[in-house]
């Protein structure tokens, strides 16, 4: 169980967060110059340097989305260079990939953060640039939209890339450029010229994600553990019946696999952010404002708890809550989590995704008035980030390409590096693992410094 610091503040990471900065960019280089485009898409190291993996192409949005942000982070314009130019000539494919659940991952980490930085006036203006960033957003979100599995009137959800049964805890943080296709007033435009509403989707899947993907302890089956995720849901598409849990990644359908419980924490978290300035009328179709915040809100808590209580002290999750060599590991929640052992990996990248889930969801309770529950979550992100902003997971090795250690992509597949000697991965890094430490590094500064607060959305007061 993660012992939470309650007087740690943004300000105290200041320093670490300098260091990570400063390590980024060097990273980033090293892969700039090393990487060869006709070998893919990086997606994780091994022995230190980046490789890819065939299976579906969701991290190049990262690799160039991580640039976007390094410059976001130190006003270096040739990051900024580096991140627009590889949009431009290598994303265009990912904005009409009818195959994949990965939208957000891809196209809000590129062009979303280029139209942020347009609007908080970090990039200078201009009007053809800001067209084709949302032009490319609106395509993306409709795209992603028409991977739709109906279970009935007003129900279904956007279908993983194992095909129409499928439905991924992982695309509730794709609902991002949903809901920002929304906001720049676009449609999917379905048969007979049927416009369907974006916002109504990302409630629907939400909706079905929270249903079906997280438990809440109410009996469902006979390991309903409230807080616990399902990776994936599996349908009868003949008739939308819903038929078992399923897992691609994790060690079965009946524990946890706990990267998919960091997105679910983190998904929820930011679209409660996102839904909380949306106009009521938006929402009547989907039963009302009040109700939909809060269903987010109670599932984005159920998560929220589960990893407290499922994680070692100092906030670092092992891949798997179930993963059978924990039971070897003695006490293994009641110390900080071992990186080195030969048992099981920890994953890092689960940690920097879901500490920023925290941190997003404790101040969205704090505006609602539950400070309680603000201070636990938000001090919980913090916690977790201190852990994750030094060694042994912020990586300073000058050759090492990655700048977040002992991440873990597909332990079932045996996809990841294990050190000559050993029996289980450690100190390697994955595209998304590093991006969302960027990204967690960023939101926490921008709170530390009081700036502007970083959301992936547009100013809903700019939105007519």
């Amino acid at each position: 169980m993660i012992i939470i610091d309650q007087k740690l503040a943004p300000k105290d990471l200041l320093p670490s967060i300098q260091r990570l900065v400063d390590l980024s960019g060097e990273k980033i280089r090293l892969i700039q110059r090393n990487w060869n485009p006709s070998q893919g898409t990086p997606v994780f190291t091994a022995n230190g340097i980046y490789t890819s993996r065939g299976w579906t192409e969701w991290t190049q949005g990262f690799q160039f989305g991580s640039a976007i942000v390094q410059f976001d982070l130190t006003g270096d314009i040739s990051f900024l260079e580096i991140g627009r130019a590889g949009t431009v000539e290598s994303m265009a494919a990912h904005v009409s990939h009818i195959g994949v659940h990965d939208h957000g991952f891809n196209n809000v980490s590129t062009y979303g953060n280029l139209l942020r930085l347009l609007n908080e006036g970090k990039i200078a203006e201009d009007r053809w640039e800001r067209r084709f960033y949302e032009l490319a957003l609106k395509v993306s979100g409709a795209v992603q939209a028409a991977r739709w599995t109906s279970l009935g009137p007003g129900a279904g959800y956007i279908h993983s890339f194992n095909g129409p049964h499928s439905l991924f805890a992982d695309t509730i943080r794709s609902l991002r450029v949903l809901a920002l296709a929304h906001q720049l007033g676009h449609t999917l435009m379905g048969e007979k010229d049927v416009s369907i509403s974006l916002l109504r989707r990302v409630v629907e899947h939400a909706e079905a994600t929270s249903r079906y993907n997280v438990y809440f302890g109410q009996g469902r089956d006979a390991y309903d553990v409230r807080g616990r995720v399902a990776h994936e849901s599996i349908f009868n598409v003949k008739d939308g019946s819903y038929r078992c849990p399923g897992t691609q990644q994790g060690y079965s359908p009946f524990s946890t696999w706990t990267r998919g419980l960091a997105w679910v924490l983190c998904g929820f978290a930011e679209e409660l952010e996102f839904l909380a300035g949306c106009p009521e009328s938006d929402l009547t179709e989907s039963g009302g404002k009040a109700s939909v915040l809060a269903l987010f809100a109670e599932t984005a808590k159920a998560a929220a708890d589960f990893y407290i209580q499922n994680t070692p002290t100092d906030g670092i999750p092992y891949w798997d809550t179930g993963a059978p060599g924990l039971t070897r590991l003695d006490d293994y929640l009641q110390r900080p989590a071992d990186p080195y052992n030969d048992l099981e990996p920890v994953d890092s990248s689960a940690a920097a995704i879901a500490s920023q889930g925290f941190l997003r969801l404790g101040r969205y309770l704090g505006s609602q008035g539950d400070d309680e529950g603000a201070n636990r979550y938000f001090q919980a992100g913090l916690t977790i980030a201190r852990t994750l902003f030094s060694a042994p997971y912020l990586s300073s090795l000058p050759g090492h390409q990655g700048l977040l250690l002992h991440s873990v992509y597909h332990r079932p597949n045996g996809w990841d590096y294990v050190p000559p000697g050993k029996n289980s991965p450690s100190g390697e890094s994955s595209m998304w693992g590093d991006y969302h430490a960027r990204e967690l590094a960023l939101l926490i500064r921008r709170i530390a410094l009081e700036e502007p607060y970083y959301v992936f959305f547009l100013p809903w007061e700019k939105i007519s």
